[in-house]
Parts: structure tokens; sequence; C-alpha cells
């Protein structure tokens, strides 16, 4: 059980260093749609984490 929380921890700290990371992402190119690379990179993100919190849920909801 504590395994599935260490790896569930990890899927949501996942965000946060891809996030936080920003000189990585200080840039306007490659542009998508009009969107700068700064920009789709942040909101790319939204559907990514949420999905990782949905699996990080689903590995510790049985561990209550």
């Amino acid at each position: 059980m504590k395994r599935r929380r260490h790896w569930a921890v990890w899927l949501l700290i996942l965000p946060f260093i891809g996030l936080l990371c920003v000189p990585f992402y200080n840039r306007h190119d490659p542009v998508i749609f009009g969107f700068p690379f700064f920009y789709w990179y942040q909101l790319a993100w939204v559907p990514i984490t949420a999905f990782l919190t949905y699996l990080a849920y689903r590995s510790v909801r049985h561990d209550v």
C-alpha cells in the first residue's frame, strides 16, 4: 500500500516540476495556433495535471 502512495505522490509532483522551471519554457517559438510556446506549454499542463491527479486518486482511493 505504501508503494502505491509513493507512486501517487510523484504523479502529483510532476506538474510542479514542469511548471516551476520557467527558464525552460520562457520563449516565444514554436508558435501553435498563434499562441507562443510560453502560453501553450502552460495550457497543455491543465489536462495533463487533471489526468495525473485522476491516476493518483485511483491508485490510493482504496488505501484509506
